[in-house]
């Protein structure tokens, strides 16, 4: 793990124990298993990762675990993944869909998964599922945990551990998010009957911790557990304790109405965090989540977090621009946006060049290109960057609320505001991958190549359709596209 990480389970155990082999990780685009794999390589275990797509450039962010590319519906691709695996952690979800797909979808990926670790003589599956009573109502999400939870602990050749969790706090985290930025930006809260429903939140670090120490302790070989942070609060009083942190005067009101989908498609509109994502959390909180069996204190005898450290950890992490996961990692899922420019079997129908020429270094002007988007804005024309988000996030889109992950730092894959890294080549080339609602598909090119001796700096926007709603809509803006990015480079080459 580089420098900058931060260490999540020193002192969990005596001595960590990495001669068992190779651990996989699931879900490692995602903001827990992004954080679990380069935690499991500081304590010296040989880490294999499981990820939809891998692209070029991303190694680094991986920081030298092998990586099988495959999806969970593929029993040839968890065959792959499994050979030589000690243990495996279940760290994936298909939480969008919608409700029967949900629960059918999640089945199919747990039945292969354990088929594959059977027959690979995996040892050990750990799975981070849910919270939640089982004789209550559960919403789609938390239900179909429950049945990966079942479908793993089936095998009798495979020792299966569970551990359930409520929502998680941490910096990145979607709970976080929207909690934060509701609180930050409305003096007047609406708090709907399900807000006073009981929940146990837990601290990210928390998490990883009780993850590692599933793997390094025995005794957890075999159970399900509870595991929560040590405090049990309504959302409602989530929200006033962060109030109180942030020192927000709130007013906070109970309305008459308490519909899920209005709430979500609001809180899409206020927060980072698309409608989408908010509705499948928001359903979640008809139910108590609260912690029945703590066993697990006793296993692993460290203190959790209580939900105030927690914020205060997540809110330092922003400060120091240091958030190394965030739910946006892996949102919108993989396969919405799965072809790659160089994957296009024809060139894009349309394109548009601008550039100038410059003295400026390469070194110099490819650290301005990176500090786009997020906090800083777009340089130039930020009203119409606000107002093409504001559009995409009234479509329940992914807007550009969710911003950056870092302020001064990029790599493959990173989300900045409505794009996505899909290549990078430092000093040289940004690719940016478009995830607003569009009726085709758009890339975003910054070069900076030498011509004699100076550099040419350029962005070229790429656009692939093939349906007449998507022509008119590239002759529709097409008009904008100088006063946006020639101005735009004028602005980069001028913070270089």
């Amino acid at each position: 793990m580089s420098s900058d990480s931060e260490r999540f389970c020193d002192g969990l155990c005596s001595q960590p124990r990495p001669s068992i082999g190779t651990v996989l990780v699931t879900g490692a685009t995602g903001y827990v298993g992004g954080r679990l794999a380069p935690e499991l390589q500081a304590r010296g275990y040989r880490v294999r990762i499981f990820v939809r797509g891998a692209a070029a450039g991303e190694e680094e962010r991986w920081r030298g675990a092998e990586v099988v590319v495959g999806d969970a519906s593929d029993r040839a691709a968890l065959n792959n993944a499994m050979r030589g695996v000690h243990t495996a952690y279940y760290l994936m979800h298909s939480m969008l869909l919608g409700s029967r797909d949900l629960v059918a979808m999640e089945a199919v990926n747990a039945r292969n998964f354990r088929q594959a670790a059977e027959e690979n003589g995996v040892q050990r599956i750990i799975y981070l599922g849910g919270l939640g009573d089982v004789r209550t109502s559960l919403s789609s999400h938390l239900r179909s945990r429950m049945f990966v939870a079942t479908e793993l602990q089936r095998s009798v050749k495979v020792t299966t551990t569970v551990l359930r969790a409520a929502i998680i706090i941490g910096s990145g985290s979607a709970s976080y998010e929207i909690i934060h930025h509701l609180v930050k930006r409305l003096p007047v809260i609406l708090l709907p009957h399900w807000t006073r429903t009981r929940c146990q939140p837990i601290g990210i670090r928390d998490v990883v911790r009780y993850l590692v120490g599933a793997l390094e302790v025995s005794e957890t070989a075999g159970g399900s557990f509870d595991i929560g942070g040590t405090d049990i609060l309504t959302y409602e009083a989530m929200m006033r304790t962060l109030a109180d942190i942030l020192g927000k005067r709130r007013l906070f009101l109970r309305p008459l109405f308490s519909s899920v989908r209005f709430y979500a498609y609001f809180t899409g509109l206020l927060t980072p965090v698309p409608a989408p994502i908010v509705r499948s959390l928001m359903e979640g909180l008809r139910n108590d989540v609260v912690c029945e069996d703590n066993r697990i204190r006793a296993i692993l005898p460290f203190t959790p977090l209580s939900y105030r450290e927690a914020i205060e950890r997540a809110m330092a992490r922003e400060e120091q621009d240091a958030v190394h996961t965030r739910w946006s990692d892996s949102y919108p899922p993989a396969h919405e946006f799965a072809i790659k420019l160089h994957e296009l079997k024809q060139t894009p129908r349309y394109s548009t060049t601008y550039s100038l020429l410059t003295g400026k270094k390469d070194s110099a002007l490819f650290r301005s290109i990176c500090r786009i988007g997020g906090k800083e804005g777009w340089f130039h024309g930020n009203w119409m960057w606000r107002l093409r988000g504001v559009l995409d996030s009234l479509l329940m889109g992914v807007g550009t609320a969710r911003g950056r992950r870092s302020s001064s730092t990029l790599r493959v894959n990173d989300v900045i505001d409505f794009w996505r890294v899909e290549a990078l080549t430092p000093h040289h080339r940004l690719l940016l991958r478009a995830e607003m609602k569009l009726p085709g598909r758009a890339w975003l090119e910054f070069r900076i190549d030498p011509e004699g001796e100076k550099n040419r700096l350029s962005v070229q926007a790429y656009y692939d359709t093939r349906t007449f709603l998507g022509h008119i809509y590239w002759y529709t803006f097409h008009p904008f596209h100088w006063y946006v990015f020639e101005r735009l480079l004028v602005q980069i080459e001028k913070r270089s």
